[in-house]
């Protein structure tokens, strides 16, 4: 069965997609479209913040983005290393609540300077609020810009046009569900009921309900593997 992944393709060099290969693996055919654009912005201040550890009690990632955008400051200035900056990163993989309970911790043990957040244009407010709420300092900066990719809506038309229906659509992020929804909505048209939306995490699910549509599987971790899982469940 067709099922289309709402997702920036992997880069060719490094071989084949693994959302593709997945799902190619248990009998589905995937297709890739890009959905958002980025753009890095205030890269001259991320710098800065960075060779200023001692400001800092640790540094957040929650997005590849931002991981890109650090690793571009560093790499410009040849120095490769966060942790030789003195800043202690938390990683994307950690849930809000356990980076909220090692942060607690952390503070009442050794008092800890504000947190660095480099972050997107558009970003969830749960994190923050947490730590806010709990006496956890936070300074954030926006180091990239999220948009619609320019040719979305033409290569959503011409997947539509060249092969059909897809039997399910995957999404990847709350962005994602907030530029795609209507063109998929529109030309679906009366057979929306029929496709099968799957969701890579929790946030996403959340934003395709909030839609008012069924979301009829959810990745049990964001990964190729576990995405797929899912979906040929709910295609079986």
């Amino acid at each position: 069965m067709r099922v289309l992944l709402l997702k920036e393709p992997k880069d060719g060099e490094s071989g084949p997609d693994p959302y593709i290969k997945e799902l190619e693996s248990r009998g589905h055919k995937g297709t890739l479209l890009p959905v958002l654009s980025f753009k890095f912005v205030s890269l001259n201040t991320l710098t800065d913040k960075l060779f200023q550890p001692e400001k800092y009690g640790g540094l957040i990632f929650t997005s590849p983005r931002a991981v890109e955008a650090v690793r571009m400051c560093l790499e410009e200035d040849e120095r490769r290393e966060v942790q030789n900056l003195g800043l202690n990163p938390l990683g994307e993989d950690t849930g809000t609540a356990e980076v909220l309970s090692r942060l607690i911790i952390e503070r009442e043990a050794t008092n800890i300077p504000p947190l660095f957040f480099p972050c997107g244009s558009i970003k969830r407010e749960v994190l923050p609020t947490a730590l806010r709420e709990n006496g956890v300092p936070l300074e954030t900066l926006t180091v990239y810009q999220t948009a619609e990719h320019p040719n979305l809506e033409k290569n959503l038309k011409n997947y539509f046009k060249e092969q059909g229906i897809p039997a399910s659509i995957a999404f990847f992020s709350p962005s994602g569900v907030k530029f795609c929804l209507e063109v998929v909505r529109r030309l679906s048209a009366e057979q929306l009921t029929q496709i099968k939306f799957a969701a890579i995490g929790p946030t996403t699910q959340d934003a395709i309900a909030a839609e008012g549509l069924c979301v009829s599987c959810t990745a049990e971790k964001p990964t190729a593997e576990h995405l797929a899982i899912a979906i040929a469940k709910t295609l079986q």
